[in-house]
């Protein structure tokens, strides 16, 4: 490649992640070794199950379609445009392809060797990052124009959802086999034999100082190179690459290619000066694979009973609590469990057809609350609607028993799974809600136009929705209905802001925290009244005045309204933020002590996070004050 042509190329990668962390000279260096790749429109790169190639690839122009197979259907998991990176999948993985790349139209494609760019991944700690990061992932949020779409090729669903590599702890032998560095390598191969394992540790005072594999037993002793008589540390690899105990699936795999070993010494603090806690294996890598998000998906639509879909539920507990160790970002949390309990409900609505026969009617399963909001990290209760299109009167008590009967199965399913029913009742299994699109228009138009009349049952969880199964077009039409009805809906929102200000204020005149006087929550903090539901609250109200539709989560409604509201975006990002500090707190209090995580131990929190929790409180002033001046409210408490 001529210099000119290495200058525009290095040119072109400086202005995209992760190659603007690298030097511009590293840039030529990498240019000059890159191949460049005319794809004619509808034609792929590399499709399900090739090998892999020995190149990742950048979208130089046009546009490249990754598509999956699900459910013996190809389903566009991403698109990549200029600038984007594809094809990872050599990184990280040795078995094939497990996506498709094509081209969308007439595209030019960068092909850089993996041995070329692999250096620059071991010594750059921010492309390194970068690199996990996008592995974990596996999103293009067209709310998000900072998320750059790279793809970790290992996945096989869809819907912007991330690859839980990066989420799920690592499972490794936790016993490894220990042996001093004088022992013959003869003794050393018979005891690896007679523990069945591929290595052994070898170890000083303690401390690992070198490992030796099956690898090196045949290319160091059986080729003859080194005789059976010679002590261990002659043929062991030294200094030993040593991680923390809670390493997860990617990031071993990342420790693994920068260093080029197929094995991981895990100690107590994760360096050669601590205690042995096991050993960790490339097949480790594998079997942990199982666990991934396609295979869970997998799992959750070949489950024929609710043990099967608790299982699945199960696993997910283990992950949330891993990523909350790991500090990974709440975010990325929230869009894995909010998929995999979709899918779970979805297949609790499936297995009830199978039992019951085919329904009488199209209709759509909606998930409300924070199940709707994708938010529901713990095992709280479930809210749903049930919404069948219209049929005839004399069809409609047929038609709507049935309907009545799926929702009852399917509601005692997701019990089984550890979804309690709803306190409330506001639930598809109880006949209220569970009626025909024009019966739901009515209850919307009632809602929303008499508030507080003729509206005893209104509950803004009504509002917060994700269809789990069934018509998007049912589901539409409900969307239809609210927005109309909000538009210049004084009334309404009049009703939906003084209904969120009332909620107990979390700190008392003297800036304490204001606990449970009474009950067996004393003493404890009521987050999700006090703090999470005015957050949740206003931006239910904010975007709907906004007339931004499809956007459910708390934390990207307030993303959203910065966007479209700028002249008060600080108050709705600090809200953000203070968002994913409350739900972090909750959530750890709710897998710490296997609850609903709603009422916080102060005496369990130290200065540190009381200050933390206090802090997360500030905003909430703000947006009040926001809040009574958009929409002139007075009463408030």
């Amino acid at each position: 490649m001529s210099n000119a042509i290495s200058q525009r190329v290095a040119d072109f990668l400086k202005e995209h992640e992760p190659f603007n962390y690298l030097p511009y000279e590293d840039l030529i260096q990498i240019a000059n070794t890159i191949r460049v790749i005319n794809l004619e429109k509808h034609k792929s790169l590399f499709q399900i199950n090739d090998v892999l190639h020995d190149s990742f690839y950048v979208v130089a122009s046009g546009v490249i379609h990754l598509t999956v197979i699900s459910d013996a259907e190809e389903t566009l998991l991403n698109k990549c445009y200029a600038g984007d990176i594809f094809g990872l999948r050599p990184f990280f993985a040795k078995n094939n392809y497990q996506m498709t790349a094509k081209a969308r139209e007439e595209s030019i494609i960068y092909a850089i060797p993996i041995a070329t760019f692999k250096p620059f991944v071991a010594q750059n700690v921010e492309v390194l990052n970068f690199l996990l990061e996008s592995f974990a992932v596996n999103t293009k949020n067209s709310l998000d124009s900072q998320n750059n779409g790279l793809m970790s090729d290992s996945v096989g669903y869809s819907d912007n959802q991330s690859d839980m590599m990066y989420f799920q702890s690592l499972s490794y032998n936790k016993a490894p086999l220990k042996i001093s560095s004088e022992i013959a390598i003869k003794d050393a191969a018979q005891l690896v034999t007679e523990n069945m394992v591929d290595s052994a540790i070898i170890i000083d005072q303690s401390y690992p100082i070198g490992i030796v594999t099956d690898k090196d037993f045949r290319s160091k002793v059986a080729t003859g190179r080194f005789p059976l008589s010679n002590s261990i540390d002659k043929i062991m690899a030294s200094p030993v690459i040593t991680v923390t105990e809670n390493i997860s699936v990617a990031e071993a795999q990342l420790v693994m290619l920068k260093h080029s070993v197929s094995h991981l010494c895990v100690t107590h603090d994760g360096t050669d000066k601590s205690e042995v806690k096991g050993i960790i294996s490339e097949h480790d890598l594998v079997v942990a694979q199982a666990n991934n998000p396609g295979v869970l998906l997998k799992e959750i639509k070949r489950s024929q009973t609710s043990k099967e879909l608790k299982l699945v539920r199960d696993k997910l507990t283990d992950i949330i609590q891993s990523s909350i160790n790991k500090n990974i970002p709440l975010t990325h949390i929230n869009s894995i469990a909010g998929e995999i309990t979709l899918a779970i409900i979805k297949r609790a609505v499936e297995q009830s057809i199978l039992d019951l026969g085919s329904p009488p009617a199209r209709f759509a399963w909606l998930s409300i609350g924070s199940q709707g909001r994708k938010e529901q990290l713990l095992l709280t209760d479930q809210d749903s609607i049930l919404v069948f299109e219209d049929v005839s009167a004399e069809k409609y008590r047929d038609v709507k028993d049935y309907f009545l009967k799926l929702a009852k199965k399917t509601t005692s399913t997701l019990e089984k799974v550890g979804f309690a029913a709803c306190p409330q009742g506001h639930m598809a299994s109880n006949m209220l809600w569970c009626k025909s699109l024009t019966d739901w228009t009515k209850q919307y138009n009632s809602w929303m136009n008499t508030p507080g009349e003729n509206s005893n049952e209104i509950s803004s969880v009504f509002f917060d929705y994700e269809m789990a199964f069934g018509e998007q077009k049912i589901e539409d039409a409900i969307t239809e209905t609210i927005f109309k009805n909000a538009k210049n809906n004084v009334l309404f929102f009049d009703y939906l802001g003084n209904d969120a200000l009332k909620k107990p204020t979390p700190l008392n005149f003297f800036k304490k925290f204001n606990v449970e006087e009474d009950g067996e929550n004393k003493g404890k903090f009521d987050i999700k009244t006090r703090a999470l539901m005015p957050l949740i609250d206003g931006a239910r109200l904010l975007v709907m005045s906004n007339n931004i539709k499809g956007i459910n989560n708390t934390y990207l409604r307030y993303k959203q309204l910065a966007m479209v509201d700028p002249k008060f975006s600080e108050v709705y990002l600090n809200c953000a933020d203070s968002y994913l500090v409350l739900s972090k707190f909750r959530a750890a209090e709710g897998l710490k002590n296997d609850s609903s995580g709603q009422y916080i131990n102060m005496d369990e929190l130290n200065k540190v996070d009381k200050e933390k929790l206090k802090n997360a409180l500030a905003p909430m002033r703000e947006l009040e004050e926001l809040i009574k001046d958009r929409f002139q409210l007075t009463q408030f408490s």
